[in-house]
């Protein structure tokens, strides 16, 4: 997703071709290889399977039950569940009694004889600038050719409030679990547009790195799968330049920040993360060690310090600050503190 403009500019050219025949001949290309059926196009009892083989693969989810999950994979996936089954651990006592509710099915068919690179899927509507209000887009790099079904679910919880979304490949008479993402809709409390209209409030204020924590946070709970696009969901990246600091750490850059110890930490990450019933922000840095771990608190402690002297506008963000100095084999050292301990 984070390629996502880039996806919009490439499709906006073929608008733009000046032979209206090449437009359409590529198109139709387009189609015969990748097509994609909306829940309307698709007769009722395929329907019916994918959303009952949905919702019966996340009752197994909701149970804590990844062994019979497991038997009902594809061959690829059974053979490496290990990520699965660690998903389910994590998040099984979140979902225990949740309802789920299914949105309207997609059906992905992918022709050919060989994995497709960048399998593309419009499925409604589309124009010449993107999606409409009612159209929906699916990039799957490295796809094998075969029939897929998106389902996404929602599900509310006793704790809280998630989506559980399948991918699943059609095998004889059968839908197969062939991927699946759990995502919260929620974090602390608040949904998507809460934070959203956060970080705007933050960005009239004049407080740049809380605006784009929050930005990023509304952003991240809005999406239910990495490749999936919708409009609303191309309009909040389009206001990323409205909130993008650029002095900011991830993937493989990493920022200086010099503490009050006259000490440089190269930080690596900066996220929300919900600690309790507050939210919390967790700062990774690059530390040679954290065998000695009364010196890499000392640092962790002026990591954190030194992030609220350059950035105050924090103490009204977030409720405290979780620093993790991080050695080169990865292995880490973590300091929590509440925003009233940073003095």
């Amino acid at each position: 997703m984070t390629n996502m403009k880039t996806e919009h500019n490439r499709r906006g050219l073929i608008p733009a071709l000046s032979s209206p025949f090449l437009m359409l001949f590529l198109l139709s290309r387009l189609a015969l290889a990748q097509t994609c059926q909306t829940s309307d196009e698709m007769d009722a009892a395929t329907r019916s399977a994918i959303q009952n083989a949905a919702t019966k693969y996340f009752d197994m989810v909701s149970r804590g039950d990844s062994a019979s999950l497991k038997q009902y994979a594809i061959p690829s996936l059974a053979s490496n569940f290990a990520g699965i089954e660690q998903t389910i651990q994590e998040n099984q006592p979140k979902l225990a009694g949740g309802k789920a509710t299914p949105r309207p099915p997609f059906v992905l068919k992918a022709e050919g004889t060989a994995p497709i690179p960048r399998a593309e899927f419009l499925c409604g509507i589309f124009n010449a600038t993107g999606p409409t209000a009612n159209s929906t887009e699916f990039v799957i790099p490295n796809l094998p050719p075969g029939n897929y079904g998106i389902q996404i679910l929602d599900v509310t919880s006793p704790k809280s409030t998630y989506t559980a979304s399948f991918v699943l490949q059609q095998m004889g008479t059968d839908w197969k679990l062939g991927g699946m993402f759990l995502r919260p809709t929620q974090l602390g409390g608040h949904d998507s547009a809460w934070y959203l209209t956060q970080a705007s409030a933050f960005k009239s204020k004049g407080h740049p790195l809380a605006a784009w924590l929050y930005y990023l946070q509304g952003r991240e709970l809005a999406l239910a799968v990495p490749f999936m696009e919708t409009q609303s969901i191309d309009k909040l990246y389009e206001e990323e330049a409205n909130y993008k600091m650029p002095d900011f750490p991830g993937g493989d850059k990493t920022v200086d920040l010099v503490a009050a110890n006259g000490k440089t930490y190269k930080l690596t990450q900066i996220f929300p993360y919900q600690v309790g019933e507050e939210l919390h922000l967790i700062v990774k840095y690059q530390t040679p060690s954290v065998s000695d771990t009364g010196q890499t608190f000392q640092d962790n402690m002026a990591v954190m310090k030194g992030l609220v002297t350059k950035y105050p506008e924090l103490r009204d963000a977030f409720g405290g600050v979780v620093a993790r100095g991080v050695d080169p084999s990865g292995k880490d050292y973590g300091t929590m503190m509440p925003m009233s301990g940073l003095k």
